[in-house]
């Protein structure tokens, strides 16, 4: 998994409440357990027309938000089924980041364990940084994990966050589940020869 330390890039201001996780990929393409791939069906029901085109009303579809690395949305954010395949697309995409006022449970955790920052600031926060990147297409943030702050370029948007401290160490040194167990390879194989 690539380490999350900070992270600079345009934001996308998805401005609705409830995004569940078949808007962000429908069941229909959840035919494989590779992580990789997913990134083309990321809100495919919205990305594009029935014919495959693109439609250009969608905010990924413009110019502006195409190479968004950061997404802004409304309250519980990730609800529905416990696909861990909204990530991945998340992720597949460019999007290392969503901020919102709240997440689902279940897609908050695997968020973390995919390389995904789900960010949780107060809603006025979320309302200043979604109404900046509407009226500025291409407005940038940098998610600074390490010093747990959101800032703009001219730090007129300055938010300090908390994140638990252990997700915080696997984020900022890229250690998903076999990670942090690979981390012990050398206890484990010494009782696996002890076992033997």
């Amino acid at each position: 998994m690539e380490p999350f330390v900070s992270l600079e890039g345009v934001v996308a201001p998805l401005d609705a409440v409830n995004v569940d996780t078949d808007m962000i990929i429908p069941a229909v393409y959840l035919k494989s357990i590779e992580r990789t791939g997913f990134g083309q069906f990321l809100f495919d029901r919205y990305r594009y027309n029935e014919d495959r085109s693109e439609n250009p009303d969608f905010l990924l579809n413009q110019d502006a938000y195409r190479s968004a690395k950061i997404l802004v949305s409304g309250p519980n954010f990730g609800c529905g089924s416990s696909r861990e395949h909204a990530p991945w697309a998340l992720e597949d995409y460019g999007i290392r980041c969503i901020i919102a006022p709240s997440f689902a449970d279940i897609f908050f955790n695997n968020c973390f364990k995919n390389g995904v920052l789900p960010l949780i600031l107060p809603e006025a926060d979320v309302r200043r940084i979604m109404d900046k990147a509407k009226d500025n297409p291409g407005f940038q943030i940098t998610v600074d994990l390490e010093g747990k702050q959101v800032r703009d370029g001219d730090e007129e948007i300055v938010v300090d966050f908390e994140v638990d401290e252990f997700r915080r160490y696997c984020l900022l040194n890229g250690l998903d589940d076999i990670g942090l167990t690979l981390q012990h390879e050398d206890a484990i194989a010494a009782f696996e020869t002890r076992q033997g």
